[in-house]
């Protein structure tokens, strides 16, 4: 259930999420073509090794705090659904990423003390009939020092039980900074690549300057990450 905060209201916020599922499920294309399957891409290593108290689908107000996370406000929906098109129903969507300074919500980040003690940082959703998720959350931020700085993303974790499907990262679409990011790299095939792109536009409507994005998740097989770092398809039946 989504909280109350200072800015839309409860009827307004309920309304928004309300249409932007709709719109999800009507943007999923029909079950009669194989979809590609959305690319893998490393958990890294700042997972939340401590997870908040709060861990719903809304990371931009804690608990019953009245302050909001500073960052760009963005609606994040999508499907999951298998390379046949079928939805996937009662599979755990997570999302974690840095907060709009690029800390993590990890004891492993050095500059706890800056982080933004409003963003949650992390949120997990369960998927619907239709396999609809949604994250009310901020668009990410590049984040990194001299030697390695990532592109902006958001990690995105999918499983059934204590089985993980997906292990991949959604980036935003036209950054410049993709091109030279050392992961995004590392997925040769252009139609690959489309897989873990999201287009972050404005929210018809919103007066707060909200950014919405649509994003289907397609689970092709179970994928294990080594630990060396890199992953390896397990050949796993989804079903």
């Amino acid at each position: 259930m989504m909280k109350s905060d200072m800015r839309p209201t409860i009827s307004r916020r309920a309304a928004i999420e309300r249409s932007i599922l709709a719109a999800t499920t009507l943007a999923v294309p029909g079950a009669l073509a194989e979809q590609l399957a959305t690319a893998s891409m490393v958990e890294g290593p700042f997972y939340p090794d401590k997870l908040p108290l709060d861990t719903d689908n809304d990371l931009i107000i804690l608990n019953d705090s009245l302050t909001p996370a500073v960052g760009e406000i963005t609606h994040l929906s999508g499907r999951v659904l298998t390379t046949a098109g079928s939805p996937m129903r009662n599979v755990t969507v997570e999302i974690w990423q840095v907060d709009h300074q690029g800390i993590y919500l990890h004891s492993g980040d050095k500059e706890q003390e800056r982080r933004d003690a409003n963003f949650q940082s992390y949120g997990r959703f369960l998927t619907d009939t239709q396999g609809r998720y949604y994250f009310r959350t901020i668009k990410p931020v590049a984040y990194g020092d001299g030697r390695i700085r990532r592109t902006p993303h958001i990690h995105i974790a999918v499983s059934r039980g204590d089985k993980r499907l997906l292990t991949t990262q959604l980036l935003v679409n036209g950054v410049e900074q993709n091109q030279t990011d050392m992961l995004f790299k590392r997925i040769k095939d252009p139609k690959a690549q489309a897989t873990v792109l999201g287009d972050f536009s404005p929210l018809p409507g919103s007066k707060l300057g909200e950014l919405q994005v649509n994003h289907d998740l397609i689970i092709g097989q179970t994928v294990a990450e080594m630990d060396d770092g890199s992953l390896r398809a397990l050949g796993v039946s989804i079903a």
